[in-house]
């Protein structure tokens, strides 16, 4: 007898519908083939789904079963088709009958007692579902809160292969898992870190408020302990809240590898990768036989903070290079080719020299100038000109280390930020562009016009240091981030000047 049921497969972070076809043939001997492109966990789901239906107190047919998994060019990998092989087994066999089963899309892995355990990627697996025309959702007892995130989705919660079948034939009643997106963001969207814990360092507080407020790239330089992993780690909480779109799409990242906190269906907080300087070029951009997102998908709506970033390998860094520009990373294979989002701000931190103590006054630096320069030069000219804010993070004295003065907190920076974000929102209503550090070179014209004073100083600049023209168009989205944080229609010199103190890799080259 034929069965037929649905399911959903995993190609990057996108979910493809899957129609799982079991035969359970009335001859022939006990054997069990899947077709299909199944990967080996798909494969070896046979010998889980015979243990499982027999544990759960059914029998096993003696008979010969194909499974086939369309479409046939689709490679299918992981375990979330043993449960929907399992029922295919049991309604080839009639043991189970089931007269909606085309309403449902069906995932899990078994465990050889029956019991259904979870899997990766419910979230894209749900969302891939509502997109197809499914209304109703079969899943793990521990996905369901995240699938149920998608309200458009009826999902239940099982936790175990007799469960399912008692529910498909009308002989047990589940109830439909539901979440309150509201009280979970407010459960999960609080920072136990904060910009008040940051000792003195005013330039470069407020230098980290102006890559906040217009989503800028920031370089930091500065000697060992100055506090530049410390600042990178509280720049997320001085960032504006996550939409719950914005929710959505990081969170499926996070599911689709497995590394969503356990008891949580969404990330309210913006995240923070800090990949080792020993990564692989794969590890930061993603890749591997089966594509999975690399460190900079992972920092999607969040931050990637690279530091000791003169130490990475150069070839490695010179991939994050498009990924900057397009905020997105594409992996070509032969017979795929797969986007992931990678809209991300990164976050980069150096030591002035190999021993890190060249500018500085508490301690000699012990490198020759040309040592200085050939560690500066690891970096390329295109990657600096790609990042908007070079800034210098000196060492903290003793006095500031020690002081009680009251810090600015992260909850004061925030405002300010979301009232610059405000701003280009309103600047950027009719576009997809949201914030200054994305401008067009066209918008750039029409949004950043400089008066005389302002056109002299940035000429000066340019032709001084050397900037290129992609430099000059950062130099004034900074200067329009400055002057929406000073709530300033027009760029003033100040702002412009500021904006150029930003590009001190600039003079270095």
């Amino acid at each position: 007898m034929l069965a037929k049921l649905h399911s959903v497969t995993l190609e990057g972070i996108k979910g493809i519908i899957c129609e799982v076809e079991v035969d359970v043939s009335r001859t022939g001997f006990e054997k069990s083939l899947i077709v299909g492109l199944p990967d080996a966990a798909v494969k070896e789901s046979t010998e889980r789904v015979k243990s499982a239906i027999v544990n759960s107190g059914f029998k096993y047919p003696k008979t010969q079963s194909v499974i086939n998994l369309a479409p046939a060019d689709v490679k299918k990998a992981g375990p979330a088709f043993d449960l929907p092989i399992a029922i295919g087994m049991l309604l080839g066999q009639a043991v189970v009958v089931c007269e909606n089963l085309n309403d449902f899309i069906i995932v899990g892995e078994l465990a050889l007692d029956g019991r259904v355990r979870s899997v990766d990627g419910i979230l894209s697996m749900a969302m891939t579902a509502v997109d197809n025309g499914f209304k109703r959702m079969i899943v793990p007892l521990e996905n369901a809160e995240e699938a149920a995130v998608i309200t458009e989705l009826e999902v239940y919660g099982v936790g175990s292969l007799a469960q399912v079948a008692g529910f498909l034939a009308g002989q047990l009643t589940l109830e439909t898992t539901t979440v309150d997106i509201d009280s979970l963001f407010d459960v999960a969207s609080n920072y136990e870190l904060d910009f008040a814990d940051v000792k003195g360092q005013e330039a470069v507080k407020r230098a980290l408020t102006i890559a906040a407020a217009g989503r800028h790239n920031v370089m930091m330089i500065g000697p060992p302990g100055a506090g530049k992993t410390m600042l990178a780690q509280r720049l997320a909480t001085i960032l504006p809240n996550l939409s719950l779109e914005e929710s959505l799409q990081t969170t499926r990242i996070y599911s689709s590898v497995g590394l969503l906190p356990k008891n949580r269906a969404l990330l309210a907080t913006r995240p923070i990768r800090m990949p080792h300087h020993t990564a692989t070029g794969p590890a930061l951009v993603g890749g591997g036989t089966n594509p999975r997102p690399g460190e900079l998908s992972l920092a999607h709506f969040g931050i990637l903070f690279l530091d000791e970033f003169a130490e990475f390998p150069r070839h490695v860094l010179e991939m994050i290079r498009q990924p900057l520009e397009d905020g997105h990373v594409t992996i070509s294979r032969a017979k795929t080719t797969i986007t992931f989002p990678a809209q991300f701000m990164l976050v980069a931190a150096m030591n002035p020299c190999p021993c890190g103590y060249f500018g500085a006054t508490s301690r000699h630096c012990k490198c020759s100038p040309n040592q200085i320069e050939r560690y500066i030069s690891k970096i390329s000219g295109p990657l600096i000109d790609r990042i908007d804010i070079h800034i210098d993070v000196p060492a903290v004295t003793f006095r500031k280390l020690r002081s009680k003065a009251d810090q600015t907190n992260s909850k004061t920076i925030r405002a300010m930020v979301n009232t610059a974000r405000k701003i280009q929102t309103e600047r950027f209503s009719d576009g997809k562009i949201q914030t200054n550090a994305t401008m067009t070179h066209k918008q750039v014209e029409k949004h950043c016009q400089l008066d005389s004073p302002s056109e002299m100083m940035l000429k000066q600049a340019m032709t001084e240091f050397g900037l290129s023209a992609r430099a000059h168009d950062k130099i004034c989205k900074v200067a329009r981030t400055i002057a929406d944080l000073d709530d300033s229609k027009t760029i003033a010199p100040n702002h412009i000047a500021e904006a150029i103190s930003f590009r001190k890799l600039d003079r270095k080259l």
